[in-house]
């Protein structure tokens, strides 16, 4: 394909098949998908894995010993193992809870951490952000490290700053950001550790495209959520923990399935020894199975060949936005990150530019996209650190404002003088290929070059 000459890494006779054959959903009605860090899809063959178990026996609630039940027992202890191979983790340092996703797993650690300080990156999820809340009310300090520079990336010597700056604690960053693509060094896990700090590593924009080794990469906690690497099943997710660090935990509170004794008249209980001890109810035990289909079907689809197929497709995306230009020479596209493919991953933030150089309102592109059959993200994508760093929204003006008052997302926006809300989001993965992305830059071509936009009537946002 000479358009893609210059992407090395693009060809893979087994993905264009598998997109041909068990992806061939996503060809009906002319729609094309584009969001695969909001979640992945799903192959026809793990509907049929999942339809063919339950029909196959049985399965009763794990938390007994009669044969339905251990058999679910059987296939839920499988999955914890599967996740565990699939992530070069030794079973003797790390432990696999299951929990209902990422953000599930963010709150386990955040409910029972014992707090000294926190550090957080700007670029975080609200999912990680939301910890802040859990460290305020346990007394313990709050830093952040800003993104510097056009790439919105953070240098190293200002994690190594803000680390020196407590005692110890809980530092908590992304392997990815979810906003930009960026990859930030998975080296600051050691740089942590060495300055008193657990850490907390998201990889849910990180893991559906690129390996994670925990035998040489070793952060204490690592929430994932299955739907965003394999598509199927969603309410499944995981918090990978060091068991040394889960002894630290002290739960706020207990519920069935998650202690070894409890007595009622004496308001005493023990805590369950295991993993169990922060699973929290019954288990999803008809879907956790489905976890370790998901896992050997991305190692049978080969995830080198992924990695390096949505390599060279963000590569020509970037290399098109840079190029799009209105007939007056001024560029129609503004990248938020890396504009290059290197240190990234396969997600691409922009906004569109009418000819005047004004941002294109992100809700007129959502609704005409929509229209257009794509399947793309805009707002500021759960990371409302990475958008004030892309959007320019100075502590200065942040602080002007600390007497909110604020009910809704435009009030924010109004509140801190941004004329829009958000940005465009596009992202790719297993089944993504050169049509899909082809689509996408004819649709922005064809709609916006030369086109000054008309707001009005627009639908107010829901939320960031």
């Amino acid at each position: 394909m000479a358009e893609l000459d210059g992407y090395p890494g693009y060809a893979s006779e087994t993905l264009d098949k598998l997109r041909a054959t068990e992806y061939a959903h996503l060809d009906r009605d002319g729609e094309v998908y584009l969001d695969y860090t909001g979640a992945g899809v799903y192959a026809d063959a793990q509907l049929r894995a999942h339809h063919e178990r339950l029909a196959g026996r049985a399965y009763g609630n794990p938390h007994s010993e009669n044969p339905a039940s251990a058999a679910s027992t059987e296939l839920v202890e499988s999955a914890r193992r599967a996740v565990l191979r699939f992530l070069d983790a030794d079973p003797d340092e790390y432990a696999v809870i299951f929990t209902p996703n990422a953000s599930g797993a963010c709150r386990l650690v955040g409910e029972a951490y014992p707090f000294g300080d926190l550090v957080m990156t700007f670029d975080n999820h609200n999912s990680v952000n939301g910890i802040r809340e859990y460290a305020r009310r346990a007394g313990g300090a709050r830093r952040y490290v800003a993104l510097e520079g056009p790439e919105l990336r953070i240098p190293t010597s200002a994690v190594a700053e803000a680390l020196r700056e407590g005692p110890g604690g809980l530092f908590a960053f992304p392997a990815q950001s979810n906003f930009t693509g960026v990859q930030h060094p998975l080296d600051w896990v050691d740089l942590a550790h060495d300055a008193g700090y657990d850490v907390l590593l998201d990889v849910a924009a990180y893991l559906p495209t690129n390996p994670l080794d925990l035998s040489r990469v070793r952060p204490d906690f690592v929430p994932i959520s299955w739907y965003k690497v394999f598509g199927y099943p969603t309410g499944i997710g995981c918090l990978v923990a060091r068991r040394s660090s889960l002894q630290r935990l002290r739960r706020p509170w207990f519920a069935g399935g998650t202690i070894a004794a409890v007595s009622v008249g004496t308001e005493w209980h023990q805590q369950a020894p295991d993993e169990s001890a922060f699973e929290d109810g019954t288990l999803n035990f008809l879907n956790i199975p489905d976890v370790e289909f998901g896992l050997d079907w991305l190692e049978a689809a080969g995830r080198d060949a992924v990695r390096l197929r949505v390599g060279a497709l963000t590569g020509w995306l970037l290399d098109r936005l840079v190029a799009l230009r209105h007939a007056n020479g001024r560029p129609m596209a503004r990248i938020y990150g890396p504009a290059g493919a290197e240190g990234r991953g396969a997600t691409v933030a922009f906004n569109l530019l009418d000819p005047d150089g004004r941002v294109v309102d992100e809700r007129l592109v959502a609704a005409e996209a929509t229209r257009a059959g794509l399947s793309l993200r805009t707002g500021c994508f759960c990371n409302p650190g990475a958008g004030e760093g892309a959007f320019g929204i100075g502590l200065d003006r942040l602080h002007a404002s600390a007497d909110w008052g604020v009910r809704t997302i435009d009030d924010y926006l109004a509140l801190i003088g941004l004329p829009h809300g958000g940005a465009v989001r596009v992202s790719f993965g297993i089944a993504s290929n050169h049509a899909d992305v082809r689509r996408l830059v004819g649709f922005l071509e064809s709609a916006y070059r030369d086109r000054h936009t008309d707001t009005s009537g627009l639908a107010p946002r829901l939320r960031c």
